[in-house]
């Protein structure tokens, strides 16, 4: 999956795959996570966020399954 890089102190890259509502977050440190069944728009916001890693960390975290990739 292509993932973006996005300017944040938690967060390296994102990436998103429509066909499988997967959401793909590197994070600092190296560590990638897919969550599944997140909705397009959540994508879209955390994409146009003031901050990344609070988004995610309200809206995402601990909503959706993951693994770790």
């Amino acid at each position: 999956m292509e993932r973006t890089v996005v300017n944040s102190s938690n967060l390296v890259s994102v990436g998103y795959d429509e066909d499988s509502s997967t959401l793909e977050i590197e994070f600092k440190g190296g560590a990638v996570y897919r969550y599944f069944n997140v909705p397009s728009f959540e994508h879209e916001r955390l994409m146009a966020a003031n901050s990344h890693g609070v988004y995610f960390n309200t809206n995402i975290k601990d909503k959706y399954p993951f693994d770790r990739a």
